[in-house]
C-alpha cells in the first residue's frame, strides 16, 4: 500500500520561503514522474509543479520562478522549495505520483501539509 507523508508547511508572511518534503512508501518512485498538488481553501486541488524521472521540473504559471522541485530518489523523496511566497499560495500542500497529461496515478493522498501565508 502506497503512503505519502508530507511536512514542512507552516504559517509565513507574504515574501517568506518555506521547503516541504514528501516521502512514499510502498512504492518506488524512480520510475515515475512525481509533482506537488495544492488545494487552497474552498478550491480544488491542482498541480503545480512536476519532476520527470531525468529530474527535469516543470511548473504551473502560478508559481514558476517562485518555486523549485527537486527528487532524491534513494531517500523516495521529494521537495519544493518554496520563495517570495504570496497569500494566494495558501493551501494544502500534497505530492503524489505522476504527471500533466496522466495525473496523478495513486487514488489515496497523504494528510498534506498546510501553508498559510498572510498579508
Amino acid at each position: 500500500q502506497v503512503h505519502m507523508m508530507e511536512s514542512g508547511g507552516a504559517s509565513v508572511q507574504a515574501g517568506g520561503s518555506l521547503n516541504l518534503s514528501c516521502t512514499v512508501s510502498g512504492h518506488e518512485i524512480t520510475l515515475d514522474p512525481v509533482g506537488w498538488y495544492r488545494q487552497p481553501p474552498g478550491k480544488a486541488r491542482e498541480a503545480i509543479a512536476i519532476v520527470s524521472i531525468f529530474h527535469r521540473p516543470s511548473y504551473a504559471k502560478s508559481v514558476e520562478g517562485r518555486f523549485t522541485i527537486a527528487r532524491d530518489n534513494g531517500a523516495n523523496t521529494v521537495y519544493l522549495y518554496m520563495t517570495n511566497l504570496k497569500s494566494d499560495d495558501t493551501g494544502v500542500y500534497y505530492c503524489n505520483v505522476g504527471d500533466w497529461t496522466f495525473g496523478p496515478i495513486f487514488d489515496a493522498w497523504g494528510q498534506g501539509t498546510t501553508v498559510t501565508v498572510s498579508a
